[in-house]
């Protein structure tokens, strides 16, 4: 009765035992909800992260570890071997055999097998690089290159051609 007369009063002061059972039933309520969210979120994390995982193209790598060595070292036998008159896949000294898509197909060389064969034996202005190339006069002075080198190196001429030649960069130097 006291209290209720005098209207500033602070109950704490007069009953702190009884406030402090009223304060941790608030502070406890305060905690419940958020104490719900994290255990749904705990429940549905492993199921949202699987989803994702398996959806994402950037978790996924297009290619093997493997295949990107392969391809750095088709880029570095190009680079090497190549890129004096195939600067990215044009050709300066003829300009109808560029190693663009169009250019391959029209010329019938648009298969990894035609590839090699050409980087193989030579076909016209272009040189063959293979060990066993023949006639002499169709084939480079510089060094020669392994099947194996020539495999890459005609799997990365078709990739880029098919690619567009975007990707030529310094790949591999």
């Amino acid at each position: 009765m006291l209290l209720s007369a005098i209207p500033n009063c602070n109950k704490s002061l007069i009953s702190p035992a009884l406030n402090q059972k009223k304060g941790n039933q608030e502070v406890e309520s305060q905690w419940a909800k958020p104490r719900q969210e994290l255990k749904l979120l705990q429940r549905l994390a492993p199921p949202i992260f699987a989803a994702f995982v398996a959806l994402s193209p950037i978790i996924a790598p297009p290619v093997s570890y493997g295949q990107a060595i392969d391809v750095q070292r088709g880029a570095s036998l190009f680079n090497r071997a190549c890129i004096g008159c195939h600067v990215a896949g044009g050709n300066i000294i003829q300009p109808g055999a560029t190693l663009f898509l169009k250019d391959l197909q029209r010329n019938g060389v648009d298969t990894e097998e035609e590839i090699y064969r050409i980087t193989y034996y030579g076909k016209g202005r272009m040189p063959g690089f293979g060990e066993m190339c023949t006639p002499r006069g169709q084939c480079t002075f510089g060094a020669r290159l392994q099947e194996d080198e020539i495999r890459l190196l005609s799997e990365f001429v078709k990739s880029q051609a098919d690619q567009g030649w975007l990707n030529i960069g310094n790949g591999g130097d």
